[in-house]
């Protein structure tokens, strides 16, 4: 009998171990349907087209490389703390319509916008990117990507030197080791404006922290082009009327863990955010007749209208909507926390960079140039300056 109730005890402990291990995730239902085995239980909910699981934590980089492999998404779901907040976060990202806030999208700071364009630099860009690119890779639990977002505070910080009404924190999670990095800039009043790209890569799904990943374009690209945004306003001296935030989340590949719990703090502190434009992949110009691709689902169409627009006005290129699938990158985190977010992207889902979470993602992909993030920052730019006001 003492034998019996050991064995019972042991098995028991497993059992509750593991749990402790799974890993409560929301992504959509055709992912489901192809890859039922990394998925340990599936709950049912009234959302038809969103599907909450739990996955074992050791399976979490097996879903993240079958979603790049076969749905060719950077992310596709997310992690969460606990299944009513699994819930909550879903329910939300079906209503992203709702702004919680009146907000102006008309366009009337052109002489002020076209004042800052020109200065935007694609050799600062390429040399962001350059020296991203350089850690074995940026990973969210290695030592390199704990450098990498070190280094992106520093020169964040040697940028706005001179600004007393800018400062540069690195908001450490208690979770994992990589910190995201977050640069303000103070305005007259509350609202606020962010702009925001992941700092991390990946490549592959076995080896983890080991692995060679370069990710030029994913997303060393995304981080480039905003550090030339601020850059850009910094060297302008452009005194901002709303407060200015730039931020670089650790852990996207992983399940837009950083992203997601900045949103949630900011939705529970009742933060006044107006807008959120997220930057993740801006190298690869894939889609020859298309020069930027606005992402239509999981975004606010009303602040993506007002990117084309912006387009339109001072860019002059050609643009057109995509949809990418759920929680494909950072946006969806401020998204299902009910702020207005939209995503510029590189090209067209079936055109984008198939070099991406492998050690091949380098510059070469775009030729040794940055020319087509130079785009994405003067379109940041003219959204920033345009919805300042």
């Amino acid at each position: 009998m003492l034998g019996k109730q050991i064995i019972y005890f042991l098995i028991s402990s497993i059992l509750f171990i593991g749990a402790l291990h799974a890993k409560i995730v929301t992504t959509d239902n055709d992912v489901a349907h192809q890859k039922m085995d990394l998925f340990d239980f599936i709950y049912k909910t009234e959302i038809t087209d969103g599907l909450i699981a739990e996955v074992a934590e050791e399976n979490i980089l097996k879903l993240s490389h079958h979603l790049h492999e076969e749905h060719h998404r950077c992310g596709g779901f997310i992690v969460h703390d606990t299944l009513e907040e699994a819930k909550e976060f879903l329910k939300n990202s079906r209503s992203g319509e709702l702004n919680k806030y009146f907000i102006d999208y008309s366009i009337s700071n052109e002489d002020e916008v076209n004042t800052y364009l020109p200065m935007v630099a694609e050799k600062n860009i390429n040399e962001t990117i350059t020296k991203l690119s350089s850690y074995h890779n940026r990973y969210y639990k290695a030592q390199t990507g704990i450098q990498s977002s070190e280094w992106i505070a520093d020169h964040w910080s040697d940028i706005i030197a001179n600004r007393e009404d800018a400062s540069v924190e690195i908001y450490r999670h208690e979770r994992w080791p990589q910190p995201t990095i977050i640069l303000t800039i103070n305005g007259e009043s509350d609202e606020t404006i962010v702009i925001g790209g992941h700092a991390d890569s990946i490549a592959g799904y076995f080896g983890g922290e080991h692995n060679k990943a370069p990710g030029a374009d994913d997303n060393a690209s995304g981080i480039a082009t905003i550090t030339e945004v601020i850059r850009v306003l910094v060297d302008g001296n452009f005194k901002p009327k709303k407060t200015l935030k730039f931020m670089a989340y650790s852990a996207e590949e992983v399940g837009l863990l950083g992203s997601k719990e900045i949103a949630r703090l900011y939705n529970q502190n009742q933060e006044k955010v107006i807008g959120v434009l997220q930057l993740d992949m801006t190298l690869y110009h894939g889609s020859r007749n298309q020069d930027i691709i606005l992402i239509s689902d999981y975004t606010n169409q009303e602040q993506n209208a007002f990117l084309g627009n912006l387009i339109d006005k001072y860019l002059q290129l050609s643009w057109m909507y995509d949809r990418c699938g759920y929680a494909c990158s950072d946006h969806a985190s401020w998204t299902g926390n009910g702020f207005p977010a939209s995503f510029p992207f590189e090209a067209k889902k079936n055109d984008m960079n198939r070099k991406i979470h492998t050690s091949n993602d380098t510059l070469e992909v775009a030729r040794g140039v940055a020319d087509h993030p130079v785009k994405f920052a003067k379109l940041a730019l003219s959204y920033l300056i345009e919805l300042d006001r």
